[in-house]
């Protein structure tokens, strides 16, 4: 298998996070975080963004539908149906690497994640 250069990766993991969450965009930046967090926001923008984080096929037009009838525009939509994928994503992340930490820890010969 090719090297892979892990501190590419962890930079490129927070560059497209602070984009994400602090580059341009239609929804605030406290909308964004809280979509990339999955709290903090009203209905029914918290049920479709809890659907794409955990369940995204199960999304359907009517929940786009009442998120928009709330007066949340598509290119908001989008924006916040991202961060909610990416925060998810995120977290998963984050839980595997922890895990992965703690299956070799005590193991000097295992390698670790510098995150």
């Amino acid at each position: 298998m090719k090297d892979v250069n892990v501190s590419n990766i962890t930079n490129a993991r927070r560059a497209l996070i602070t984009r994400t969450l602090d580059g341009d965009g239609q929804s605030t930046r406290a909308q964004r975080r809280a979509a990339f967090e999955n709290t903090g926001l009203a209905e029914p923008l918290r049920s479709f963004l809890d659907k794409v984080a955990r369940a995204a096929y199960t999304v359907t037009d009517a929940d786009i539908a009442a998120v928009k009838a709330a007066a949340v525009s598509e290119d908001q939509i989008f924006e916040l149906a991202v961060c909610a994928a990416i925060g998810q994503a995120t977290r998963q992340y984050d839980a595997a690497l922890a895990a992965l930490d703690a299956a070799t820890e005590g193991n000097s010969d295992a390698p670790r994640h510098p995150r």
